[in-house]
């Protein structure tokens, strides 16, 4: 498929910082594998001085895969393609000794630095789980703004701020002592590095000659002070992002990232994808018309060339309950109307808990039904088990992981 006008210019512009403002469904996967193919094929780019972030490893596999079919493996080899957490985990296992680690350090899941918090805060919040998972939430937000511990101390203000503080400290100095690291380390501990040390920032630009940056929306201040602190003054970087598909506010993203970029680098050069190739036009329009009451960091219209499609039908619910049976029934009517089989509908919901009083429906009126999704596998307490067995094997200072096991 032909690459359309903006989608052109989005891949053949490297000599500058680039942001490419991505509608919903404009093909932006394209624009960034096609991008990683121009830079070896035609710009004598090695693949092993690019490297491509995203938010998933199932994107990540998802992007390698489609670079490797469009290069072909040769052309391909070295080419980093990962998280922001796996490339900070790189960056950290390369330079342990610097960071004041042991090799062999542990990672803790939410789960266990939601027990080590436990154990640390039991003369003082006693096990209250909101309280728990609001400090939980704090330290992550703080690790993500680069506030340390004892900069925190400093600043807090009230008896609960300065609890809170204590307890973040109390947790960080557990960490140091079980050599372990929770995943807002992998982003916090590179960012700090790279800032601090000329000599290690200059070694991993030198690596990292191209960055580019999927879902760029969703970055928090660490993940975007280490994409500054990666492409430095050269700033050779694409960034692909859409403000208005920010949703992750809630645990830290900050889309007006989108903005600093203009501040920050004031030779940007701001692509907009429009065009969508997902959508029918009512779809398209419909969505237009919400996003036109969100604030506004850059504005775009969709549009498509396909078919104008069928009308939507709203429905207005009194509560979940009636949310639920309405659902069902529009689905059994849409059945026996058009003859389909149960295979060809769908239900999607924001929240894992919302499925229970879909789940009651779909049995209740002998619909089969699977569910996508759920526990995670390493989530599960005899996974937790063995893999706190494994920890203490390579790591004999991990005390958290003996006390789960």
């Amino acid at each position: 498929m032909k690459l359309n006008e903006a989608q052109e210019s989005a891949v053949t512009f490297v000599s500058g910082p680039c942001l490419v403002l991505a509608g919903a469904g404009s093909g932006k996967t394209r624009v960034i594998t096609n991008k990683i193919a121009h830079l070896v094929r035609n710009c004598d780019m090695p693949a092993r001085y690019i490297a491509a972030v995203t938010f998933t490893n199932k994107a990540a596999r998802e992007m390698k895969e489609r670079v490797a079919q469009t290069l072909g493996k040769p052309e391909a080899r070295g080419l980093k393609v990962s998280t922001f957490h796996t490339m900070g985990l790189t960056i950290i296992k390369a330079h342990v000794k610097d960071l004041g680690l042991k090799p062999g350090f542990s990672l803790f899941d939410d789960k266990d630095s939601f027990a080590l918090l436990n154990d640390l805060t039991s003369d003082t919040l006693d096990g209250d789980k909101d309280q728990l998972q609001l400090l939980q939430s704090c330290i992550s937000n703080w690790k993500n703004d680069l506030i340390l511990p004892d900069a925190l101390l400093k600043s807090a203000t009230s008896t609960g701020e300065r609890e809170f503080a204590e307890a973040y400290k109390r947790y960080q100095d557990n960490l140091k002592a079980y050599n372990a690291l929770d995943f807002d380390d992998l982003i916090l501990l590179p960012t700090l590095l790279l800032k601090s040390s000329e000599a290690i920032r200059a070694k991993w630009q030198s690596k990292i000659r191209y960055l580019l940056v999927d879902e760029y929306q969703d970055t928090n201040t660490s993940q975007y002070e280490l994409v500054k602190l990666l492409v430095g003054e050269r700033a050779r970087f694409t960034v692909v992002g859409d403000d208005d598909q920010s949703i992750y506010s809630w645990r830290g993203a900050k889309p007006q990232n989108l903005h600093l970029l203009q501040q920050d680098f004031p030779r940007l050069n701001v692509i907009k994808l429009q065009q969508n190739y997902r959508s029918s036009g009512r779809i398209l329009h419909c969505a237009n018309i919400l996003i036109q009451n969100n604030p506004h960091l850059f504005d775009k219209t969709l549009f498509s060339e396909l078919q104008y499609g069928e009308p939507l039908k709203v429905i207005e619910a009194k509560n979940e309950e009636h949310e639920g049976e309405r659902v069902v029934a529009e689905l059994l009517a849409h059945k026996f109307m058009n003859r389909t089989q149960f295979k060809d509908y769908a239900i999607l919901y924001r929240g894992n808990h919302q499925s229970r009083i879909f789940e009651k429906l779909l049995m209740s009126n002998r619909i089969p039904y699977k569910i996508s999704g759920g526990m995670s596998f390493f989530g599960r307490a005899e996974v937790k088990d063995i893999m706190a067995y494994l920890r203490l094997l390579v790591n004999q200072n991990d005390d958290n992981a003996c006390l789960l096991y």
